[in-house]
């Protein structure tokens, strides 16, 4: 019997779990964090590393004291957080003002720029991570810094994911060089790449941006995988969280992958991470190319397999705009909510309302929701926006499956699955296929499973996952709405390529209007 916190760092809170290898979760506590934003400009969202540290003391205490154990019978700490969430640092890995949080999207230009010159440059890289490159991605994100930083350059000595500087700070490592590298945060958003060498060549980002010559080498230090050892955990932070010095902190990774494998995740599954975004991931020993993908990355979720990453830029934050629009709460707009039907709002909503990250890789789409009548609701306007969720959410499994993914089951996890029946019945419908939810929540659980390995506790990830995560709910299709949803979804899908892509001729929109209708006078409410 061994005891390890496991800490989830989300876009508004940290979590941290206390979990026995034999008895579950312990206890659970969370605190909270700002988001910083600026009305004059909707990309802008930043976080502090002062905050985040600030609110992992307060959980972990927290979460010592609901648990009624000594912070001596922790054994391991492992930590996992929002990505990309990127930082500049200076020579003693401070950080040089404040995280771009992972939906920061002030780096679209950026990111348009660097696509360009990769395809004109044939990056074979930018293939890896779905041949375009994302305004949520680091070298975006650092590119854009450097231009609106002019004074700060000179200090500017790396920059750092959130996983990878949380874990190294806990650790008392102070060199960046030093500090290690996260595959799965490299990988998937800063073209890192084993076979290829590692990051791009230094010939190919000072040709993007003369500003990014000499990034090469300051990205460099310790490129890991989970199941390796960042460092042990130093005096000062041990004093600080109420836990034993030197207990062995793993190399970190994003929240949601480690989700997945709190979620069960095994080779033949899909894992929809549905929360204030949904992260997409699968598994598969071997993969090649899938265009519009963010990432085919060795190591990246289970160090023994291939990670595959897709996702959408929004999905709990369009439910909370829909309902502060209303004056409401999405709690009390979902009451009665199990009464809609597939089709009976005569809605069809392109939930783009925080750009698209797969397959399109486009952040400067807008939300689109067609179909409005005078009798339309908020009500409504969320049941589609759930319908327009899974429409995309099937659109990226279609891609995915295209290029090789064995998908044979459907997992659902995250924190709205657990809390919103109607959304995992409307994916099974939209999905024509049964989803498994997690009978209990998962977030935390994840990195709980990568501390136990960091302590010796388990032998593999594999034996972990038998021993902790939680059984399974199944949710069928309903046939009735699984054939409605059918013909939605022709539309939704052709929708979403003739508004996505510029390029795209308008075929079949003058269709969509008038079927809308005819499908919502046929449902039954």
């Amino acid at each position: 019997m061994a005891i390890v916190a496991g800490v989830d760092f989300g876009t508004q809170s940290v979590r941290v779990s206390l979990v026995d290898s034999e008895r579950g979760r312990l206890a659970a506590a969370t605190a909270e964090y700002p988001v910083h934003r600026k009305r004059e400009d909707p990309d802008h969202a930043t976080q502090s590393h002062a905050d985040h540290l600030r609110a992992l003391t307060e959980a972990m205490r927290a979460a010592l004291a609901q648990a009624g154990i000594a912070g001596a019978d922790v054994k391991a700490l492992a930590l996992d957080t929002t990505g990309s969430t990127v930082v500049p640092v200076d020579e003693r890995l401070q950080p040089i003002g404040d995280y771009y949080l992972w939906c920061d999207h002030r780096a679209h230009r950026e990111a348009a720029e660097i696509t360009v010159h990769g395809r004109a440059t044939g990056l074979e890289a930018l293939q890896w991570c779905g041949g375009v490159y994302s305004s949520e991605w680091g070298f975006a994100k650092l590119l854009h810094w450097l231009r609106n930083n002019p004074d700060e350059r000179a200090r500017m000595a790396s920059a750092f994911e959130h996983c990878d500087l949380i874990a190294a700070t806990l650790c008392g490592i102070t060199d960046p060089a030093q500090a290690p590298r996260s595959v799965c945060a490299m990988g998937h958003k800063w073209m890192w790449n084993d076979a290829l060498g590692g990051l791009p060549p230094e010939e190919f980002l000072a040709g993007a941006d003369p500003l990014l010559a000499g990034a090469r080498q300051k990205l460099n230090g310790r490129y890991e995988r989970s199941h390796t050892i960042a460092g042990r955990l130093s005096a000062e932070w041990a004093a600080k969280l109420g836990l034993s010095e030197g207990i062995p902190i793993p190399t970190g990774a994003f929240d949601a992958h480690w989700d997945a494998i709190g979620a069960g995740i095994g080779e033949g599954d899909v894992v929809n991470v549905v929360g204030t975004s949904t992260c997409i991931m699968a598994i598969a020993k071997q993969v090649g190319l899938i265009p519009g993908v963010c990432g085919v990355v060795n190591g990246s979720i289970h160090p023994d397999y291939f990670g595959i990453e897709a996702g959408l830029s929004a999905v709990g934050d369009i439910f909370e705009a829909i309902a502060r629009r209303a004056g409401t709460s999405v709690q009390a707009l979902s009451e009665g909510l199990d009464r809609y039907r597939a089709g009976s709002t005569g809605l069809l909503r392109l939930t783009w309302d925080n750009g698209d990250r797969t397959v399109l890789v486009n952040a400067e789409l807008g939300g689109v929701t067609l179909g409005w009548s005078l009798t339309n609701t908020a009500q409504d306007e969320l049941f589609a926006a759930i319908e327009g969720t899974a429409f995309h959410t099937r659109v990226v499994l279609e891609r995915m499956a295209e290029h090789g993914v064995p998908i044979t089951r459907v997992i659902n996890g995250g924190g709205i699955p657990q809390r919103n029946p109607v959304l995992n019945q409307v994916y099974a419908n939209v999905l024509n296929k049964p989803v498994v939810v997690p009978s209990a929540e998962v977030t935390s659980l994840g990195s709980a499973i990568f501390a136990f390995l960091a302590a010796g506790v388990f032998k593999s990830v594999d034996e972990a996952q038998k021993a902790l995560c939680p059984p399974f709910t199944t949710v069928e299709p309903r046939a009735e709405d699984a054939a409605v949803s059918e013909e939605l979804y022709r539309h939704w899908k052709s929708l979403y390529f003739a508004f996505g892509q510029p390029d795209s001729p308008p075929a079949g929109i003058g269709e969509v209007l008038p079927a809308l209708r005819r499908i919502r006078s046929g449902v039954r409410q």
